[in-house]
Order: C-alpha cells, then structure tokens, then sequence
C-alpha cells in the first residue's frame, strides 16, 4: 500500500469510529508498530487526529459531508463566486471542479452561453436546465460525501480534454503549496491541471496556514487566487512572491 493511501485509510477509519488503537491500525492494514506511529505522528503534526495514550481520536474535518461544508464562510464564499463570474465571458469553456465555492461560481453562470465541463454532481444538477449551457459531466467513482466523480475513469476523461481554464478550491494552502485531503481527488485535480491552459483557485481565507493529507501542487502553478480580503498581510506576500495574481474580494 502506497504511503498517502494507507495515511488516508488510517484517516477514514478514526473519523468513522472517533477513536482507533494502534494495535487494530497494525492489525487492519497489515503495517509495522513503527510505521503505524510514524503515520499517525505525521496526520497529529496536520492537525487531523489527536494521538493518546494506545491510539489516536480524530479532531479534523477530513471528509466533512458537503452540505455542512457549505455552511462554512458563506458570505466570504458567495463574494468569492461572484468575482469569479463576473470575470467569465460568454463563449467560454470551462473546468470547474467540484466544491462548495465552485458550486457558487456555477449559480451564478445563469444568463452566460458557456461550455461548463465539471465532474461534480451538484454542480451537474444545478446547470442541466441551463438553455445557454452546453455540460459536459466527467464520471467515474462518485465520492458519497461530495458527489465528485473520482478514480481512474474520470482520470481517463479529463485526459481526453482541452480548457482554456479550470477553477477550483483546495482544502490547505501553505506556503509549499495546495492540499486536498483525499487522494483520488488529488490524483483527479492533477490531470485537471495538465487539461487547463491556466488555473484559477476559489478559497476563502480560513484555508491558509493548513495543511491536508495530500500536496497537490506548488504555489507556482497556480496562475490567479480568489480570496476575500480578510486574508492576512503574510499570505497575501506569500501568494504574490510566488508569481500568483491576488484578487481580493471585500
């Protein structure tokens, strides 16, 4: 087993049961004591699980089911989207990937003649009605908390593809870049990438300073950041050395 799948495996089963023993870790994934520690002494240093005595409780937001993830910074994610729109010409074509900030760029798409390629279900639902909207949906395996297709299907089809951009959120940015917390949606996200002449990251500004269970690309890759402007004086120098362009949204 591949390191950040046995880390995300690990991450899964603590967040289903609250608390996990190490020696039920060891027993499950058929792993060392010592590489059992030093996984979960990685996922404690992220701020994902809590180690204790025997084990590890899980304190982080891992897979939080999309509808309460939703609920989190909404006015900031709503100013975010409509900045985003507002800069999407109609005759378009456009990745979105999946998330709950993305969601709000697509509501407010309405009244735009675009090409909208998504691999997100409620994205899906909420543009198939859309007369001036021609959706291209990427399937795949859809993950139950998100409704994004994932997995080596929707790898394949993006493969297949060609945008001028894709827009996406991430779930950490530090100053090595940004994280996703499940590694299929990493694994997706990159072949969005090489898809994409550019790309456009939608984050609120609670996401800086953490980190996630997997690194999904530099800082560098990134060619223009969305955020509102409560972003720190201390990100905002960190995402402009690194050649981004910061658009701040009051």
């Amino acid at each position: 087993m591949l390191l950040d799948q046995r880390r995300e495996e690990i991450l899964q089963l603590i967040e289903k049961q609250g608390f996990v023993s190490l020696q039920e870790l060891v027993e499950r994934l058929g792993a060392s004591e010592s590489t059992v520690r030093r996984d979960l002494e990685y996922l404690d240093s992220i701020g994902q699980i809590r180690r204790t005595r025997g084990g590890a409780a899980y304190t982080g937001d891992h897979i939080t089911p999309f509808e309460e993830r939703g609920t989190t910074a909404r006015p900031q994610k709503e100013k975010i989207a409509q900045a985003v729109a507002e800069q999407i010409e109609s005759g378009e074509t456009i990745l979105l990937d999946g998330g709950t900030t993305t969601l709000e760029v697509a509501r407010r798409l309405s009244g735009k003649s675009l090409q909208v390629v998504t691999n997100s279900l409620p994205i899906a639902n909420l543009l198939v009605n859309q007369p001036n909207i021609e959706l291209i949906l990427i399937g795949g395996y859809l993950y139950p908390r998100t409704g994004v297709a994932l997995g080596s299907l929707a790898v394949a089809a993006l493969q297949e593809l060609h945008v001028p951009r894709v827009i996406m959120s991430a779930g950490g940015i530090t100053e090595k870049g940004l994280f996703n917390s499940n590694t299929l949606l990493v694994e997706c996200e990159r072949q969005m990438f090489r898809a994409a002449e550019e790309v456009w990251v939608v984050a609120d500004s609670s996401k800086f300073g953490r980190s996630a269970l997997a690194h999904l690309c530099p800082l560098s890759a990134v060619r223009r950041m969305f955020v509102d402007d409560e972003l720190p004086e201390k990100w905002k120098q960190v995402v402009q050395e690194a050649g981004v362009e910061l658009t701040l949204v009051s």
